[in-house]
């Protein structure tokens, strides 16, 4: 469970300091060793899990404490939202409210504007679309009349709370390619992407691979797991790209050197 509290507290951010109106939330110093166990349900998905992952860590924290978490937000019998997290800052008593997201993107290189070149592996995922989500929906939530009750309970002016978001994310460029995708921040560059037709190319049929599942996404790629051929990786590809699923794959070239990447369907 460590390396899933060191893949996601080491995963970078997508922007630094300030972007796009959103300011990004910046973690204390924290040491993983000597946070507590925490076990994660295999039924949650990956995103519960990140949640879960962030309240940890904030747990472990001395200059943080979680006031809420999940707030539900209603309209007579309609849930129109959630907040992510409230915070306390307690060297300054400030409160901050959180929004996190981890993403997985391939770089579209065929887009001329970077926040609209990072794609999900599915095509089903856009940053453009989380970042208008995020400005236009999830942000203006704080203000939202059936949240007065919990300001009102825990003493908190919701008009003095600091908007922040955690977005951390990895991303992959093609294949072949070194691109650009400043203001982004170009150390969420991990991997490669590339189609499956390119995946079918002689060179790299000599290389070893591994099918990880969605929650090892997370960590770094490393020894202990079943290698297989390229062979019996283009088998199992096969039957996912007729589902139209992109699996992520970890490369080992040599002994030595590990790698990340994407098999795209489309």
């Amino acid at each position: 469970m460590n390396s899933l509290l060191y893949g996601f507290l080491n995963t970078p951010p997508l922007w630094k300091k300030q972007q796009f109106g959103l300011q990004q939330f910046e973690f204390p110093n924290l040491s993983v060793l000597d946070s507590t166990p925490l076990n994660l349900p295999d039924n949650l998905r990956l995103g519960h899990q990140m949640e879960l992952l962030f309240k940890h860590l904030i747990s472990s924290s001395e200059n943080f404490k979680m006031v809420f978490s999940n707030l539900l937000i209603d309209e007579g019998k309609l849930r129109i939202g959630e907040l992510d997290f409230i915070l306390r800052d307690s060297p300054t008593q400030k409160h901050l409210h959180v929004e996190l997201a981890y993403k997985f993107y391939v770089i579209d290189e065929s887009k001329s504007e970077p926040i609209y070149r990072l794609v999900g592996p599915n095509k089903h995922d856009m940053f453009f679309t989380k970042l208008d989500k995020l400005k236009e929906k999830q942000i203006p939530l704080l203000h939202h009349p059936s949240l007065e009750k919990y300001w009102e309970a825990s003493g908190i002016n919701p008009f003095e709370i600091e908007q922040q978001c955690c977005f951390k994310a990895q991303l992959f460029e093609a294949i072949d390619s070194v691109t650009s995708i400043r203001p982004l921040n170009t150390d969420c560059i991990v991997g490669k992407w590339l189609n499956f037709d390119a995946f079918t190319r002689p060179e790299y049929k000599s290389f070893q691979y591994y099918i990880p599942k969605k929650i090892e996404w997370v960590i770094n790629p490393h020894n202990k797991v079943p290698w297989s051929s390229h062979y019996e990786t283009l088998l199992d590809i096969n039957m996912r790209m007729l589902k139209e699923q992109s699996p992520m794959i970890w490369v080992k070239k040599d002994g030595h050197t590990l790698k990340k990447w994407f098999v795209v369907w489309w």
